[in-house]
Parts: C-alpha cells; structure tokens; sequence
C-alpha cells in the first residue's frame, strides 16, 4: 500500500455521524494514568492482524513516540495495514527523522488540516480526538496524545494525569465508522477484517459513540447536559480546560439546587495553559454559590476528560469547554453500566482525596491579586469568545 500524505481540509460541515446507537454487549476495561494505557495501546498493535487505525493529536518526537513508531513499523512488516490520521498542528512536534521512519508500502498518513498561512480563522479547525483501533476487535479512547507528557519518569516528574479506556465488542465498530468518516472524505481506505460477532459472558455493557463536529454538531454537550438534567445521585466532571457554556453551567447550578451531588474535578497550579484556569475560575463564584464543590488536583497536571452521571460514564477527548465544542472533532465513549460507574467513582474518590476543596466561604476571602488575574483572563476569553467564531 503506498503511502499516502494529503493535505485534508476543514471537514466538520461535511460528516454525517454525531451519535451511534447503544450497542450491547461489549466489555471496556479502565486504564488510569500512561503506566497502564500506553502498555495496554502497544501490547494492542502487536496483536494486530489486519490492520490499524489511529486519530490523534498530540504525536510529538520522544520515547513514548519511538515506541509507537517502532510498533507501526513492525505491524506493517509483518502485512498489516497502518491509517495514521494525525492534526497537523498536533503534531508539529514529529520530527523529520521519524516522519521518514513511517514511510511505508503498508502506511499510510494524512494530515487533518494543514496550517496555512492567510487562512485565519479555518486554521482553528482541529482534529482533536485520541483514537486506536484494532482489528474491529478493540479500541482505545480518552484523552491521552502520543508524547512524553503523559510519561512518569521520576517522583519529579510524574507526567500528566490521564485516563484512557479499553473497549471490546459490538460497539468496536462504530470507532471504525467514525474514523473512516473522516479519512474517506480524502482518501479510500482497505479493512480486509470482518466484525466478530461472537458474545462472551463478561461483554453485557451497554455503550454507545458519540461525536462532536464541531460548527454547531454539538452532540457530545447536548448528550452532556440532558444527563446532568437528569442525574438523580450524582453528578461528577472531570475536565482539563472547564471554560462552559451558560447552558451547561445552568444545568450545573440547577442539579446541585436539587440536591445532587454535584462535583467539579479541575486543574490546580500545575497546568500546561495558567491563562485558561484562570479564566474558568471566573465561574467558580456563582457554582459555589449554588452548591456545587470545587476539587482542583494537586499533585500534577490533571488532564482527563470524565464525566459521571448516576450509572452513566463518558470518557474521551472532549473537554467542557466552548472552543472544544466549536472548534474541533471530538470523540467521547458513553457506557451504561452499574459496574463500570462504581470503579469510575472509586477512581474520582482518589483523585478528591489529592485535591483541594473550595468551599464558598473561603472563596470570598481569596487575595486581589488572583481576583486581578481571574479578572483579566476573563476579559481575554470573552473577547475571543466574540470576536473569533
């Protein structure tokens, strides 16, 4: 297969897939922090046998990309076929010397949206989703990018606090679905493997696909705010960039009005964007307010994307966050599962545990000089909010 490079362009008017039907039957393993996901993403590629296919967009040089490029290589030795559908500005940090290692007869690469110069505002348009398919027989989704950042390398550096998610069964294919609706748009692609339809006793989580598209294709907020509306326990949101909407902060401030347990899991001082913390913590006052609690995470960047209603878990590439939603493909996986939820909520109770808490009381008693900061950063972000749709 010869390896294609295509310049493809802005495609979120032109997709048709937002939402999957809830497919029964599948069976999704939780990976938390890259000492678990990355083992588990690598040991997938070497069980590949006829192809693989990966959305991403963070791909930066380093250890964590060697080892992937190493794995891409062999798997395309050995006859499987590799899509590398890539951001291009995600992956400005992919060296030369490594591009040219993926050139291969059974590797193909395309490049969502190439920074141009002149194009302004079509340039934001990003691909934003962290995807890896197996075979039809696995896929891995969250937030997690290919580089070094999520690597613990010592207690001093302990690498970004992610979590990633393993799915096996009938909703495998709807990842393939939504990975060809983007790469056939510029290219044909060639899946030899057909879907295993075979059940096992353990596969009986319901799960479902569901895409943001940007432009307005904001099924993955709507999807987001009919279940806070209709949480009955609890409702707890972890997110690396929390920059809402007024409707999705309404439906916060509604359910904790309620009495749900309504919990908000942000990044503390450690942050690879201070500006957008600061901004979002412009909004921390009237959530206070209205009962909702504050946790921001303490021991490193905290950069998941997990949200948990009663039973109901979406883990993905979307953040809460206006220019998520506008700006790029998003991607996130929803299940349904008593089980699931309760090792998500055991998860959250860790993370609480290594976490601040702002209570509304002490909140008001904050210095000048952060309300000063909080102040200006919002300014900022309103302006953007105008005046680059």
């Amino acid at each position: 297969m010869a390896k294609r490079k295509k310049n493809i362009g802005v495609i979120s008017n032109a997709l048709s897939l937002t939402v999957c039907p809830w497919r029964s039957n599948n069976q999704v393993q939780l990976h938390i922090n890259a000492e678990a996901f990355f083992p588990a993403m690598l040991e997938g590629i070497k069980q590949a046998r006829h192809y693989i296919l990966l959305e991403m967009y963070l791909f930066e040089s380093g250890i964590v990309a060697t080892q992937f490029i190493e794995n891409f290589v062999e798997a395309a030795n050995r006859g499987v076929k590799v899509y590398l559908l890539l951001d291009d500005y995600g992956c400005r940090g992919l060296k030369a010397k490594d591009r040219k290692l993926l050139e291969h007869d059974n590797i193909a690469i395309n490049y969502y949206n190439p920074l141009r110069y002149g194009a302004y505002r079509r340039n934001l348009f990003r691909d934003h989703r962290k995807i890896l398919v197996i075979d039809q027989t696995a896929a891995y989704i969250g937030g997690a990018g290919i580089t070094d950042e999520f690597r613990t390398f010592d207690k001093f550096n302990p690498g970004w606090r992610e979590t990633m998610i393993e799915v096996r069964g009938n909703c495998v294919p709807d990842w393939v679905t939504a990975f060809c609706h983007v790469w056939e748009l510029y290219d044909k692609i060639e899946l030899t493997s057909k879907q295993n339809n075979q059940t096992n006793a353990d596969r009986n989580t319901r799960c479902r696909v569901v895409c943001g598209l940007g432009s307005g294709r904001q099924s993955i907020k709507k999807s987001i705010v009919n279940q806070i509306r209709g949480s009955q326990k609890q409702c707890w949101i972890a997110t690396a960039y929390f920059v809402p909407s007024f409707k999705i902060r309404r439906a916060l401030y509604r359910a904790a009005q309620r009495g749900i347990d309504v919990r908000l899991l942000l990044p503390g001082p450690i942050s690879d964007h201070p500006a957008i913390r600061l901004a979002a913590r412009r909004f921390y006052y009237n959530l206070l307010r209205a009962g909702v609690k504050i946790y921001e995470y303490q021991p490193r960047f905290m950069h998941q994307k997990v949200i948990l209603c009663d039973d109901w878990v979406s883990i993905g590439s979307s953040n809460i966050d206006r220019w998520n939603f506008r700006w790029n493909l998003e991607a996130n996986q929803e299940i349904d599962s008593l089980d699931f939820s309760q090792q998500v909520k055991t998860m959250f109770q860790h993370d609480f545990e290594h976490s601040k808490l702002y209570q509304f009381e002490t909140w008001e008693k904050r210095s000048w000089y952060h309300r000063l900061q909080e102040w200006f950063w919002g300014h900022v972000d309103r302006f953007v909010d105008r005046y680059i749709r």
